[in-house]
């Protein structure tokens, strides 16, 4: 959970001058996290999990699906996700791929831009605070 400027605050007691000032990200840093909100604020609706593409083998026992490996069932579309700790699939057609394949996309994207974001404030609190970046 990120918490906002307002969630911290100074420390109480000491001297004044043990109070330390606020350090402030680089122009470069700052800059680069108003690139990403920008980018994040475009993005539309997206949907969790995976859209996949999934060849079977039937029941059968003398369909041509377990004599020639070329020509199992399918193809089946499946868009798989957790929801509440468990596996949820849920089987589309083409056109409903077709039609959800963008917020597939902006999921994804989604995911990207927070991760550099993340990645960022974590740069800008070890050099506020001079830490040693580990590996």
């Amino acid at each position: 959970m990120c918490m906002k400027h307002k969630d911290f605050k100074q420390p109480t007691g000491g001297s004044p001058g043990a109070i330390r000032q606020r350090a402030m990200p680089t122009k470069q840093a700052e800059l680069r996290r108003r690139e990403i909100m920008t980018d994040i604020a475009k993005i539309g609706f997206c949907l969790p999990g995976s859209l996949v593409t999934r060849t079977t083998r039937c029941g059968n026992p003398g369909c041509r699906c377990h004599t020639d490996p070329d020509r199992l069932h399918g193809p089946y579309l499946s868009w798989t996700r957790k929801v509440d700790a468990k596996t949820v699939t849920r089987n589309l057609n083409a056109a409903q791929a077709e039609r959800y394949q963008p917020w597939f996309d902006n999921s994804r994207r989604l995911r990207e831009l927070v991760s550099e974001l993340e990645a960022l404030s974590a740069g800008a609190a070890i050099e506020a605070e001079h830490w040693e970046a580990s590996q």
